[in-house]
């Protein structure tokens, strides 16, 4: 029997997404509940995250020079870094802050609505225009969520408005994305994402911690174990370059496919995990409505995407196979820039095809949607 070792390598990028991608949503949450660890002080974590991508960055970047940092200039870093960090960091605050109040499950319910969110704000910055078929779609998605909700048995509105907020601030943020990196030509792999994002944010991330959890942690009897942050914050890390490595070798809809896998995967856990995570079918039969809407909006995506391609005419065809069979005439010269963007079929992939994960949202968005959120450092 012949087996085939690209494809298996592949299924065992998905599966090392998936494991790492529901294991730090479950971690993140078992730190921050009172029931368990009781480490309540998200906006901590996310600094702690933050701190710590920052500085592997640093490392990979000046020191081990594993990749080259981008041109970037005091104006691209105050224009687009600076926003675009400052709706990173409200997205990690918020989506963070919601775990203290409702469920692994419910969250990831909520999620269904990041279509929703991404279209409302695209529409709002002018980047995609408002149609009849796609306001249907969102309007099923939105129904779902409703539906979902009023099934929900520990319904709690503070925890919602954190986890909707969060939502909102990293639909933004992958929207100003596309408006203002994409259209300077600057694209940031993950290692050069952390290196000019997770310093900002962790900047921004400072005044509501020393407000909102810097005087409690003063009274309180703080439980700080290195090792679980540490490993908190490496499996967060790790989430990031597996999410590279998987749209490198399959693409961004294979990585939206094994999305939705895990949601469910997570959900199912979750109720395992922690037992006051009570799904029931209310729950089940509005997020499976609130699906269905965001596999048909990411059709009707895919579908305008090819629609827009126009076929090559015969002339254009042959000057191509002309110039292809040339090229491989001419002796090999290694790339230095694709090098430089992290080496092999990776490297060289555009913002416009990367997903988002819930817990790495420094990826790169999709122009054609995505199932979920995620956050780096949830």
């Amino acid at each position: 029997m012949i087996v085939n070792k690209p494809l298996v390598l592949t299924y065992l990028y998905l599966l090392i997404y998936i494991l790492l991608s529901s294991g730090v949503i479950l971690y993140n949450k078992w730190v921050l509940s009172p029931k368990y660890f009781d480490f309540p002080f998200p906006i901590t974590l996310t600094m702690i995250h933050m701190g710590f991508s920052g500085a592997v960055a640093f490392f990979l970047i000046r020191v081990f020079k594993v990749v080259s940092p981008v041109k970037m200039t005091l104006e691209i870093y105050i224009t687009c870094v600076v926003p675009i960090s400052a709706f990173f960091a409200a997205s990690l605050w918020f989506g963070n802050t919601a775990y203290l109040y409702i469920s692994v499950a419910f969250i990831q319910m909520l999620k269904a609505l990041m279509p929703v969110a991404t279209f409302i704000m695209a529409v709002m910055c002018g980047t995609d225009k408002a149609r009849c078929d796609v306001f249907l779609n969102m309007l099923l998605v939105s129904v779902g969520v409703v539906i979902s909700s009023y099934g929900e048995i520990h319904f709690n509105v503070v925890g919602t408005l954190y986890q909707v907020t969060g939502i909102f601030a990293e639909a933004l943020r992958l929207v100003l994305t596309q408006v203002l990196l994409q259209k300077k030509g600057l694209t940031l792999n993950p290692i050069t994402s952390l290196y000019y994002i997770a310093p900002c944010s962790f900047v921004f991330l400072c005044a509501p911690w020393y407000v909102l959890e810097k005087p409690g942690m003063e009274v309180s009897q703080i439980q700080f174990n290195f090792w679980i942050f540490f490993s908190n914050a490496l499996c967060a890390l790790a989430l990031n370059f597996s999410i590279f490595l998987v749209i490198g070798r399959t693409g961004a809809v294979t990585i939206r496919v094994a999305g939705v896998l895990k949601d469910w995967i997570l959900i199912a856990l979750s109720t395992i995990i922690f037992p006051e995570s009570t799904i029931t079918g209310l729950n089940i039969i509005g997020y499976a409505i609130a699906l269905c809407g965001v596999v048909m909006y990411n059709y009707l995506k895919v579908k305008d995407v090819r629609a827009s391609q126009v076929p090559e005419n015969i002339s254009d065809r042959i000057a191509k196979d002309w110039k292809l069979e040339k090229k491989s005439s001419d002796t090999f010269t290694p790339n230095n820039s694709s090098d430089n963007n992290g080496g092999g079929s990776g490297g060289n992939i555009s913002s416009s095809d990367m997903n988002v994960d819930e817990e790495a949202p420094l990826i790169p968005s999709s122009r054609l949607s995505h199932f979920g959120r995620t956050q780096l450092s949830k």
